[in-house]
């Protein structure tokens, strides 16, 4: 790749922008950013809401002239090689990027949207964005009441930071435990006890049917003044399944993401889950790659961090001359979750839940509340969950995600114990 190729990367997210700084001046690199926020690191989003962080820390390196904040794609000309955007610009291209992240997912809950649509009722948010955040910043309050729907990652981070904000907090979350995908069941509830210790109040295997909602009065929602539907709405509360209801001034939707592929789909290009992207991280057109939440790999989608990164650098080695094929990624989930005494750590990988014949190691201190799980399947490492004590987490990652064969038991037992990670 010369510098005379023109790169244009549709998203200023973490992806695009590691992408962007990865190829430097070995391309001509344009990025559409949608956001006018500068650029920010998503995962640090709960670290704000709680109170820890200015919005200010969470700004990853800043991009340079080659980041076009505020500008929206709306449309991909492939045949003209042309992205087409809402300010009436359209750059064109001689590779295209798709790094366009993802959507939360707004569930289907009566009272949501108005009839014929509209926007959320006042007091309702999607915690996403950092729009998102500065907008649950402003509305919490000491005391108010606050229903978080979702009790996976995210809903557990946005739950623990409206806690430290001195809300009355209750976590509605339909499966029967806490982060179900990435916790067993002991380290689930260990994570439940330490959320209630914090004061959130914790529901699982309860599903939200609809929000409880203030109407306008009908003068005022035919008035010429008008604004638009379900502005005037206001949230007071949400209705269980059950038919309980919870009073609330906030609710925070936390029922996953969805991989923005409008654009993508709607230039012909194959999309399942996600963008379907080969391992040099193409569409089926060559020109056209797909990184971050929105590419499916492998039909695997990842949406963290971690991948995004290795997406991103291996897409940048390939493009500057260096093909370098992604195989997929090992991820890690870490979390800690602050409070007004000692927080909590957590770290998962891999796979926690044994198989018949799998052997599982644990370590339990009820004292220092602290669990190490460990899965292995012959002499493998398979997967691990860990809480309050982290400091191994380290040297148990390299060898999971180098697959290398482990002595057992003396192997294990070096990476468990706390000498482990030195």
């Amino acid at each position: 790749m010369t510098s005379e190729q023109r790169v244009v990367v549709i998203g200023g997210g973490l992806a695009g922008l590691r992408l962007a700084a990865r190829l430097g001046p070995a391309a001509t690199v344009t990025v559409l950013g949608e956001e006018t926020h500068t650029p920010y690191n998503r995962v640090l989003l709960a670290e704000v809401l709680a109170g820890r962080y200015a919005p200010d820390v969470a700004a990853l390196p800043a991009p340079g002239p080659v980041l076009r904040r505020g500008v929206r794609a709306v449309r991909i000309d492939r045949a003209a090689r042309r992205v087409h955007c809402d300010d009436g610009t359209a750059p064109e291209y001689d590779v295209l990027v798709l790094a366009t992240g993802s959507n939360p997912v707004l569930p289907a809950l009566r009272g949501l949207f108005p009839p014929g649509g509209g926007e959320l009722p006042e007091g309702v948010h999607a915690f996403r964005t950092m729009d998102d955040c500065l907008a649950l910043d402003a509305a919490v309050r000491p005391g108010g009441r606050a229903v978080v729907i979702g009790g996976g990652l995210l809903g557990v981070s946005a739950a623990r930071a409206l806690a430290a904000r001195g809300a009355q907090v209750v976590l509605a979350q339909q499966a029967e435990r806490l982060m179900e995908r990435q916790l067993d069941a002991d380290a689930s509830a260990l994570l439940h006890a330490h959320l209630t210790a914090l004061g959130v109040e914790i529901h699982t295997e309860c599903r939200v049917r609809g929000l409880l909602n203030t109407a306008p009065p009908a003068c005022e929602a035919r008035g010429s003044g008008g604004g638009a539907p379900g502005a005037h709405r206001k949230v007071t509360g949400v209705e269980l399944a059950d038919g309980y209801r919870l009073d609330a001034d906030l609710v925070v939707l936390a029922c996953g993401v969805r991989p923005r592929t409008g654009l993508a789909q709607a230039a012909g290009l194959e999309v399942r889950k996600g963008v379907v992207v080969d391992d040099l991280l193409r569409t089926g057109d060559p020109a056209v790659h797909a990184i971050g939440d929105c590419a499916e790999h492998a039909g695997r989608l990842y949406g963290l961090a971690g991948p995004a990164l290795e997406q991103a650098d291996a897409l940048a080695a390939t493009l500057a001359g260096t093909p370098t094929p992604y195989t997929g990624t090992r991820a890690l989930t870490r979390l800690t979750l602050g409070g007004t005494g000692r927080p909590l750590d957590l770290a998962a990988f891999g796979d926690p839940t044994p198989l018949p014949g799998d052997d599982v190691v644990r370590l339990a201190d009820a004292t220092r509340s602290t669990y190490r799980k460990v899965v292995l399947r012959g002499d493998r490492l398979v997967g691990g969950v860990l809480l309050g004590e982290l400091s191994t987490v380290g040297a148990l990652a390299r060898t999971w995600e180098g697959d290398e064969s482990l002595d057992a038991p003396h192997d294990l037992f070096h990476l468990l114990t706390d000498d482990g990670g030195h």
